[in-house]
C-alpha cells in the first residue's frame, strides 16, 4: 500500500520567495546576508560568502535556514517582483 501525496498549502510569504533573492538572518550572534539558492517547503538553502561561513562556523558557503528565521533584504529586484504580483 502506497501513501498518497499530500498537497501542503504554501503560505503567501513562502510563495513570494524567488531564487537569487537577498535575505538576512542571525546565526551564532552574527548577522549574515545571502541569496536564496533553493526553496523548499519549510526552509531555503542560502548561499553566503566564504567569510560569513567561516565566521558562523558553517562547513561551506551554503546553509539551510527555516522560513521562520530570516527576513527579506529590500533590493530593486525584490521591489520589481512584488510590483508584478
Amino acid at each position: 500500500m502506497a501513501f498518497q501525496p499530500h498537497e501542503k498549502e504554501v503560505s503567501e510569504f513562502v510563495a513570494a520567495r524567488f531564487i537569487g533573492e537577498w535575505i538576512s538572518f542571525t546565526r551564532n550572534d552574527v548577522e549574515v546576508n545571502g541569496t536564496i539558492f533553493k526553496i523548499m517547503d519549510n526552509s531555503v538553502i542560502v548561499e553566503i560568502s566564504p567569510e560569513d561561513a567561516k565566521e558562523i562556523g558553517a562547513p561551506s558557503n551554503m546553509t539551510v535556514i527555516s522560513h521562520k528565521k530570516y527576513t527579506i533584504v529590500e533590493t530593486q529586484e525584490t521591489q520589481e517582483k512584488q510590483e508584478k504580483k
